[in-house]
């Protein structure tokens, strides 16, 4: 059976809701998400409801750490948007529907282990806000050695936003290498990134996601409609304008 994985919403709820329907479009009925559910964007709200409703499970990404507890080591447009949104979540009358989002966040898992995969939202090492870029691959093969000293087989991450396959070699492959798919070869280790749905930052804006089948990995690419979600954020004093433009460049 295949599995959805999305990561990295980041209160994008345009970006997201054109990701879910193209799941739904596509018959896959489970989702993982990655983390960071919220932070940047002006929708936390109804993303986090989304995520709640359709997703098997989630994972605690730094952004929804900070919201949680406190935006440590954030630049100020970040910590900006990380108070903004815990405002958001606090501003809710329902008292049930603002406990239960409360709850959910705060019982985010760092890690899981599930189809014989792990699943994290940084890097196996630390979970929650540890980046594997990929020139890590040439100018940190020690951190990449350790990093795959920790896993058996396959392994899932988020947080940097850039879709693609790390293997063993090392080695790093972007989905504009392997068009668009990874077939799985027996005994090797992969990293494997889904890029992000709410903020790509590889240079392509359109909004990312990955489908796990039992040989491969897919990568799809969907456009949204990035102008709406940039005059979201100019509405929104607390949020700053490069919030918005950032996404026309997928930076």
């Amino acid at each position: 059976m295949t599995l959805a994985i999305i990561s990295d919403i980041h209160g994008n709820l345009d970006a997201l809701e054109v990701v879910l329907a193209d799941i739904e479009r596509r018959g896959i009925e489970r989702i993982v998400c990655l983390g960071d559910i919220i932070g940047y964007g002006p929708d936390p709200v109804r993303c986090l409801d989304l995520v709640m409703e359709r997703c098997q499970w989630s994972l605690m990404g730094n952004h929804d750490f900070a919201v949680l507890y406190e935006p440590t080591s954030f630049n100020v447009s970040a910590e900006a948007a990380a108070f903004w949104t815990r405002f958001q979540l606090e501003a809710e009358t329902d008292v049930d529907r603002k406990r239960g989002r409360w709850e959910f966040l705060g019982n985010l898992p760092v890690r899981q282990q599930y189809d014989s995969c792990l699943w994290f939202h940084a890097s196996p090492r630390r979970p929650i806000n540890e980046y594997i870029f990929p020139d890590d691959v040439s100018s940190a093969p020690n951190k990449m050695s350790m990093i795959f000293d920790r896993i058996e087989s396959r392994c899932f991450v988020g947080h940097t936003h850039i879709a693609g396959v790390f293997t063993d070699e090392p080695d790093f492959w972007p989905p504009s290498d392997l068009d668009g798919k990874y077939q799985f070869r027996p005994g090797e280790k992969c990293v494997i990134n889904p890029g992000s749905v709410g903020q790509p930052r590889d240079r392509d804006r359109r909004s990312s996601y990955a489908i796990l089948h039992d040989d491969r990995v897919e990568f799809v690419r969907l456009e949204y409609d990035i102008q709406k979600v940039i005059e979201k954020i100019r509405a929104i004093p607390e949020l700053s304008d490069f919030l918005g433009m950032r996404l026309l460049d997928g930076r």
